[in-house]
């Protein structure tokens, strides 16, 4: 398979079902009585409709649910949430590191500002590859996900494989999708201008219009521009995104297709990760301190999305979609770590240098139906899903250097490879699922119950193109999940078992095993119960959860070394989300997590009964926004807080508690007849310096320190 190509795809999807009006007349001894009009509107939106926006603007009242659509929060055996546009805008968020810091079961595993951004949801890594775009894998930009485009940003937490099949990268921790923007009924020409420490100054323009005699047809066009030196001193970086949306939405044909691209280039440095010698660890570095101030690297993807739904009556409809990505990379992209530090500070830095590429094709199809049994109500879901993913790469490497994190050298970045990029993994995940939810007693009562079949099919090359490795194993993931309102729509009690999915590890004799060795890919547990209220205009979701997940142990001496998947490694944890307005001028969101994870069973018992790495018991991030008496003016804070964790899983290298408040104001105008909205906002107001994590043992990564970002926008 060769997917090296600049994408292309036709149009078509995206459903909004019509309100429906009616007149009745009827005859009284022979007069003709005529009613009033009648509007019926269903109480529930569709699968494929987007949900409103809740009270404060801030969250949807419902976030897509994978192959089920868009469903309700309150319908949802799930903690899931789904953040706006306006959230996006109102904060100033470039990426979705930006939009997650207000989710407090989410933390992330690379430094601030870094070229990727990669994330870890209830105690499990979820890679910026694991990204979803309208619930489907593969298609959403590598490193960052500019915000431009997107309309939504959801978190479904936990394990999802029933609902959008494997992770390409195996991610277990959550779901992390993006909804494309589409034009609104309104004619839509706003033009932003930013400005973020130190001197980053950029320009976006929105632009949405919809035609026809029904508004059948929408345009929604995205493009933005920043160039400048970042809060690392001395790097220069330049972001260029332009995307298009169109869409069509008929009475029974809806359609859409999406198009970016997507391009980050930077010199001068890049944001590092720290490894740790002794666990006597030294304080952490000033955020603005350049450690590789050689580094300089560019990502670029662009994509294609098509996507159609076919309506054939009210119980009957079709759906359909096919996307393609193409991303390279080259320069100190990866492996931007300091080695060895010290507990004074002396550490040791080494020089990469590649160039790769990661392409992808995705595609779907599947049906509705919805259909009564006597007094039950079903919403049956088929789909069939394939992802396939080729990538390649050269590195050079140069070898280690001493240095310091406080006073550091300037590393040698070494030449960039050239020449063909060979093929080195070509994979394939294709998956069949059924999923029919039950609604009982007049909707009071939904169980929803599903099964997935999915193949992980996976082949490695070396640099020569000979076959080093052959993956190909099936696994079946089942969901089960139960909503229970005994009082009505105001409160939703639920439970549910969900299972996640990673591709299993190979060994290989030439390592030091008995045999060559490859395992059925990892299924993932998770049981969750929870109560949702929502109060009318704030919502508050409390959930309780374990999930469990294999883990590959060795035992015995090489060449004799014997490898089974009977470790295994828990988290159970306890979250309360809230969003929403408490009064008409104060609205709230965030939450706090309580988690603890733990090894449950390892080999020969070493390090049985510690704590995860990187999984800290308690989280907060709570923030509120108050409209002053001031007309148009708006401030907001929010506090993010984290207790101390472990940087390894002997739990001897550990990081302190960290906190960070965050402050803005927002100010809306007319300037010269059009809507004019000013924005600040300082994040880690007080400048503080911390390790805010790990990625791996026992290695720490770096919070951002204070940011100072201000726009205007204006529209025509």
């Amino acid at each position: 398979m060769v997917l090296r190509m600049t994408p292309i795809a036709l149009a078509i999807g995206m459903l909004a079902l019509p309100q429906l009006a009616f007149a009745q007349s009827t005859t009284e001894s022979g007069n003709e009585v005529t009613l009033p009009a009648v509007k019926v509107v269903s109480s529930t939106e569709g699968p494929t409709e987007l949900p409103k926006a809740y009270a404060g603007g801030q969250v949807a009242k419902g976030a897509r649910l994978g192959l089920l659509g868009n469903q309700d929060v309150m319908d949802t055996p799930f903690n899931i949430t789904s953040y706006t546009a306006k959230l996006i805008e109102d904060q100033g968020a470039k990426t979705v590191a930006d939009v997650l810091q207000n989710d407090p079961s989410v933390r992330f595993t690379t430094s601030g500002s870094h070229a990727y951004e990669n994330f870890r949801l209830r105690g499990f890594e979820v890679h910026s590859s694991d990204l979803a775009i309208n619930g489907m894998y593969g298609l959403a930009p590598l490193g960052h996900s500019s915000l431009e485009f997107v309309e939504r940003v959801e978190v479904l937490k936990g394990p999802g494989a029933m609902f959008t099949g494997m992770a390409p990268s195996g991610g277990i921790g959550g779901i992390i999708n993006l909804v494309p923007k589409r034009a609104g009924d309104d004619p839509l020409t706003r033009v932003t201008l930013d400005y973020q420490t130190q001197s980053q100054i950029g320009t976006s323009v929105d632009i949405g219009r919809r035609f026809g005699t029904a508004k059948e047809v929408g345009v929604r066009i995205n493009g933005s521009f920043s160039d400048g030196e970042t809060s690392l001193e001395g790097q220069d970086k330049t972001r260029k995104f332009l995307s298009a949306a169109l869409d069509y939405r008929g009475e029974s044909l809806t359609a859409s297709l999406d198009i970016y691209s997507s391009k980050e280039s930077f010199s001068g440095g890049s944001p590092a990760m720290f490894g740790f010698a002794n666990p006597n660890m030294p304080s952490a570095p000033n955020p603005r301190t350049n450690m590789l101030s050689s580094a300089a690297g560019e990502l670029e993807s662009q994509a294609v999305i098509a996507r159609a739904e076919y309506a054939f009556n009210k119980n009957v409809s079709a759906f359909a979609s096919l996307g393609m990505r193409k991303h390279d990379y080259s320069g100190w992209v990866n492996g931007t770590h300091v080695h060895n530090v010290q507990p004074n500070g002396s550490a040791q830095v080494r020089g990469v240098a590649q160039r790769g590429y990661d392409d992808s094709v995705a595609s779907e199809v599947g049906g509705r139906f919805n259909f009564d049994t006597g007094a039950v109500r079903h919403e049956l879901v088929l789909q069939a899903t394939q992802l396939e993913l080729e990538s390649g790469y050269l590195s050079n490497v140069t070898s280690m250097l001493a240095s310091s994190i406080y006073n550091p050298i300037t590393p040698p970045l070494p030449a960039i490879p050239t020449g063909p990029l060979p093929k080195l993994s070509d994979t394939t995940l294709s998956s069949l699922a059924l999923v029919d939810t039950l609604s009982f007693m007049q909707d009071a009562v939904r169980l929803t119950l599903g099964l997935r079949q999915q193949q992980v099919k996976q082949t490695s090359f070396n640099v020569s193109g000979a076959v080093t490795g052959d993956y190909d194993e099936k696994a079946l993931t089942p969901a089960v999940g139960l909503v229970v309102k005994p009082w009505g729509e105001g409160i939703s009690l639920y439970a549910s078992y969900v299972e996640g999915l990673s591709q299993g590890t190979s060994v290989k004799a030439t390592n030091g095993y008995a045999q060559d060795q490859t395992f059925k890919p990892y299924k993932t547990e998770q049981k969750e119960v929870g109560v949702k209220w929502n109060a009318g205009t704030f919502t508050n979701t409390v959930s309780l959860f374990e999930i469990t997940k294999p883990e590959l142990i060795t035992t015995g001496t090489s060449p004799n070394l014997v490898a089974s998947d009977d470790g295994e490694s828990r988290v159970r944890g306890l979250e309360w989300n809230t969003f929403g307005q408490i009064v008409s001028t104060v609205r709230v969101l965030g939450g706090i997590s309580y988690t603890k994870g733990e090894l449950t069973k390892t080999a020969g018992g070493v390090n049985e009964g510690n704590e995860l790495y990187g999984v800290p018991r308690w989280q907060g991030n709570l923030g509120a926004e108050w409209d002053t008496p001031l007309s148009g003016l708006s401030l907001n804070t929010r506090v993010i807080a984290t207790s101390k964790q472990y940087l390894n899983n002997a739990n001897t290298y550990q990081i302190p508690s960290s906190e960070q408040v965050d402050l803005g104001a927002r100010y809306e105008t007319k300037v010269a007849g059009r809507k004019t909205t000013l924005r600040l906002n300082i994040s880690n107001l007080f400048d503080r310096h911390y390790f805010s994590g790990s990625f791996a043992e026992p290695r720490a990564t770096l919070a951002l320190g204070r940011t100072v970002q201000s726009s205007v926008s204006v529209d025509f």
